[in-house]
């Protein structure tokens, strides 16, 4: 009698077939069997698309008509390796108020959901992923003891991929090998995640679409108040804000040449790990309605970028959003990093609760509110303005022979435009925007700008608080943490928002092909728009605005929030040289040049 094959056995014996089965088709090449088109570098070439062979790697090929695993159909066991269902986790509609936090904007029915095919791969491997999939999920989850298995490491491999989901990410990592802890007391800014579980390599030559929503946070538990009515305690079981998603530290891999791009669209937030995010090469194009990367475990997580091109635009249908958003470090190696804040929050371009390190690469971020950039070896600048800047303008950083160091054009509004890249050395500089010559004040980081930190409060930071620095955190305290399910403390009534957070009324933003040829804009998106017949508030009856607040003349040019009458601190001597020196540099009150 033959005893049946242990799981083991099983995978060993699937490995030696697929070993089989390619050296069947080296040969069947050899003899000029016709398997497809090959041509000299390797690649596959079916019709328009090209895509890359990966030796010893799974094929999935999508499609909404018929899903191949391998050149066979998917399997629907859920004891395969990989297999398809219609069980995506999102967030559903009219289960009230104890089934989780989301509003009627976040919820969809269970109809839209069993729409959509989820395909799952559940064991250790290398996954080459290609076609199009309209209504549909990648999801990785390798059980529950994952975490701490070391073998439990998945590389998924974009090789012309083409996902929409409309109800969840459309890529989400669930349990894979986590090698870093989530310890504050032991956090550090140096981090090694190359051991990680969760690993994205973008095959060259091909662009990888990947668009998706989100779901809000489900709950697993509650506890009521007395009255029944409210919640007053949870626990998660479900909440993945990103159109790709990973709840293990996750690497982000160019492939050779590193000319593989990923395209991310994005309702919600673009790239999320729960833990931390690593990009080490390849092309990443993120437009997103909130942050475009975040890494989300408080004063732990790192964002660390060494190598490859990161394009972000936070196009801002939420209402808000960083470039990337770390809620431990973000350390920039290497690489081009270009991002975009929100066009009317107080957000930036580059923001971090713990510090931003710009150690290399070329960094050029545009936003409303500036996080102190902390010690680093690579030279930058920080440019605020005395006006918001609007998008579609080019700005150039020239050196004393009038060759120039570093060019944008951002299609956001912005405040602050932070400049770092390796050309950045100790010199005199001039500002352009177009033929126009700019001047600044040189200061530090929050003397009373309106876009830097201290955008928050008019007339720069409140008294006691000296060299516009915020005040350090007592040895062994902690930031006070946001109660489990709470909510930001509201306005007093009648009481107003400093002006700077307040939308910009019309505004539309251009293809994002200019960004990144690879870039793919949702279609017909638009920025979001001030609500119809929105009025701001009026000082509550009796109150003056804080000394050095806005008043008569208190805006720039063109009627943009700056500095004028109003009683903001007026500038230093402008000057229409950069003096850059060694390591961090501020130019506040940025503006047009005048005739002296």
């Amino acid at each position: 009698m033959i005893s049946p094959l242990n799981h083991k056995e099983e995978l060993f014996m699937k490995r030696i077939f697929k070993m089989g089965l390619a050296i069947m088709c080296v040969a069947s090449l050899l003899v000029g069997c016709d398997t497809g088109r090959s041509n000299t570098k390797g690649e596959m070439v079916s019709g328009n698309d090209t895509k890359k062979v990966f030796e010893g790697a799974t094929v999935i090929e999508l499609s909404d008509d018929a899903i191949t695993v391998d050149g066979a159909a998917i399997s629907e066991d859920s004891e395969s390796a990989v297999y398809k269902a219609n069980d995506i986790i999102f967030y559903l509609a009219g289960q009230g108020f104890t089934y989780g936090e989301g509003t009627e904007e976040d919820e969809h029915t269970q109809e839209e959901a069993d729409a959509h095919t989820v395909v799952h791969i559940t064991e250790p491997g290398t996954y080459a992923v290609s076609g199009k999939l309209s209504a549909g999920q990648i999801a990785i989850d390798l059980g529950e003891d994952a975490e701490e298995d070391p073998e439990a490491v998945v590389t998924l491999i974009l090789n012309g991929v083409d996902i929409t989901c409309e109800v969840a990410p459309g890529v989400i990592f669930y349990n894979v090998y986590e090698p870093c802890e989530a310890d504050a007391q032991t956090a550090t800014k140096d981090v090694d995640t190359s051991a990680a579980g969760a690993n994205v390599l973008i095959a060259d030559g091909t662009i990888n679409n990947v668009t998706g929503s989100y779901v809000a946070r489900i709950y697993k538990s509650v506890e009521l108040n007395e009255a029944g009515t409210e919640v007053a305690d949870s626990k998660k079981l479900h909440k993945y804000d990103a159109a790709f998603y990973s709840k293990m530290s996750m690497n982000i891999n160019g492939d050779e040449a590193g000319t593989g791009v990923l395209n991310i669209k994005a309702e919600n937030e673009g790239l999320d790990s729960e833990l931390h995010l690593t990009m080490n090469g390849g092309k990443v194009n993120i437009t997103s309605g909130n942050d475009g990367i975040n890494t989300n475990e408080d004063e732990v997580s790192v964002t660390t970028i060494n190598g490859g091109t990161l394009t972000i635009r936070v196009s801002g249908e939420t209402g808000e959003g960083d470039g990337i958003d770390s809620n431990g470090w973000l350390v920039i190696n290497g690489g081009t990093v270009l991002t975009e804040g929100c066009s009317f929050s107080m957000d930036a371009g580059i923001d971090s609760d713990m510090g931003i390190h710009i150690n290399g690469g070329t960094v050029l971020a545009t936003g409303n509110m500036l996080d102190r950039i902390s010690e680093s070896e690579q030279n930058f600048v920080v440019f605020s303005f005395a006006t918001r800047q609007k998008g579609g303008n080019t700005y150039t950083l020239k050196n004393a022979s009038g060759e120039a160091v570093a060019e944008v054009t951002p299609n956001n509004d912005f405040t602050d435009l932070i400049v770092s890249n390796d050309n950045l050395a100790v010199g005199t500089y001039t500002l352009w925007q177009g033929n126009t010559q700019l001047a600044a004040s040189k200061g530090d980081m929050g003397d009373g700008f309106p876009g830097g930190m201290m955008g928050g409060f008019p007339g720069g930071m409140p008294d006691g608080f000296s060299g516009g620095e915020m005040p350090q955190m007592p040895e062994g305290g902690q930031k006070p943490q946001m109660p489990e399910g709470g909510q930001m403390p509201q306005m007093p009534e009648g009481m107003e928002p400093p002006e700077s957070i307040l939308p910009m009324p019309g505004f539309n933003f251009e293809d994002a092909e200019k960004l990144d040829p690879g870039m793919v804009m949702p279609e017909g998106g638009q920025k979001s728009q001030m609500p119809e017949g929105a009025i701001r508030p009026e000082m509550p009856e009796g109150m003056e605005r804080p000394n050095g607040g806005r008043g008569e003349g208190g805006r720039g040019q063109n009627g943009q929030g700056g500095r004028g009458q109003g009683g903001m601190m007026n500038p230093a001597e402008t000057s229409t040289d950069f003096e850059i020196t060694e390591g961090g540099n501020y130019f506040n009150f940025v503006d047009v040049a005048t005739a002296k």
